[in-house]
């Protein structure tokens, strides 16, 4: 059994149930950046889950460029919302504003915080997983 697979994949299944949860239950209405690191997270649960079956090694090589990707858009996103001077540069232009915080749990966890762990994690158990290779 391959446990970087197999918790990279548990991570990407919290990702997505989390971001559904906050959407569909707690009624927060997705922005433009939470819609592209959904885009990024949300096939990774398929793609680790096939992984994970099917024990492929060479996995690393489509997960880690969604992931490393994952974590530019949240942690642009994440700074977009600490940093008030960077709101000139957002790139949401209509609906809900990339800067606003649903959640601010200890002052500093928000929901692109969130996305950003679970991108860094996976993005580590995929290095891992290239070394063991």
């Amino acid at each position: 059994m391959n446990k970087s697979l197999l918790f990279a994949w548990i991570v990407s299944i919290t990702a997505m149930g989390g971001s559904l949860f906050f959407s569909e239950r707690m009624g927060f209405i997705p922005c433009t950046l939470c819609w592209y690191q959904r885009i990024l997270m949300y096939p990774l649960v398929i793609f680790l889950g096939i992984a994970f079956y099917r024990n492929d090694r060479k996995i690393y090589k489509y997960i880690l460029p969604m992931s490393v990707i994952g974590m530019i858009v949240s942690s642009y996103h994440y700074a977009l919302q600490k940093i008030p001077s960077l709101d000139e540069f957002s790139t949401c232009t209509s609906g809900v504003p990339c800067s606003g915080q649903y959640i601010n749990w200890f002052g500093f966890v928000t929901i692109p915080f969130l996305a950003l762990i679970a991108f860094t994690l996976i993005t580590i158990m995929m290095l891992i997983h290239l070394k063991r290779k």
